[in-house]
């Protein structure tokens, strides 16, 4: 087994965390997992971009090649687009709706959304607003690998204990916002 997952978006949303909370789940089932991650802007509001990969066996490299991902997972719709050429005929796009407007020339949203629609498998989530109904609208992140973990190739109960792991020391609260983020992704995108 390899599944390989292109995580994008914009600095400051999370997108390094989506790929250790994810990382965490697959370690915890005994899976080999490699990442690399483009973050040079990310201070700025620019792209940030990682790599993850999981398999059942050794992983010589942490990039994956063009046109081979199962999934790309976007914290920002035009970012998703941006990266789809790593996309493989049968991977699927899992992307929050919610655009992070950082350009001036940024794409009209109905546009972006409406060429995501257009992939042949594609879950567009309303991230913003389950992560706030959840408690937080920093949980987004979290909401947005609920919505993508029934996808990938673990249990369940191995996100439960890496939202535990990652959010357990900063205090009941955060714990709990994070698993009713989980929560609302999954549901979402179920």
């Amino acid at each position: 087994m390899k599944y390989d997952i292109m995580l994008a978006g914009v600095g400051g949303q999370g997108v390094l965390s989506l790929a250790a909370l994810i990382g965490r789940a697959a370690v915890a089932e005994g899976l080999h997992v490699k990442q690399s991650e483009v973050h040079g802007m990310a201070q700025r509001g620019g792209a940030v971009l990682s790599h993850l990969r999981l398999a059942d066996h050794d992983i010589a490299s942490d990039l994956i090649p063009l046109g081979t991902a199962d999934m790309i997972l976007s914290m920002e719709p035009l970012e998703s687009l941006r990266y789809t050429a790593y996309l493989s005929p049968q991977g699927t796009v899992v992307t929050a709706s919610d655009p992070f407007i950082n350009i001036p020339n940024y794409p009209d949203r109905e546009d972006v959304l409406a060429k995501i629609r257009r992939l042949p498998r594609a879950v567009l989530v309303e991230a913003e607003r389950l992560a706030r109904e959840a408690g937080e609208v920093l949980s987004k992140n979290t909401v947005m690998v609920g919505a993508a973990a029934h996808l990938l190739p673990l249990k369940r109960e191995s996100f439960d204990g890496a939202i535990r792991q990652t959010f357990g020391a900063k205090g009941e609260k955060a714990l709990q916002v994070n698993f009713a983020a989980f929560e609302a992704g999954w549901k979402a995108s179920a």
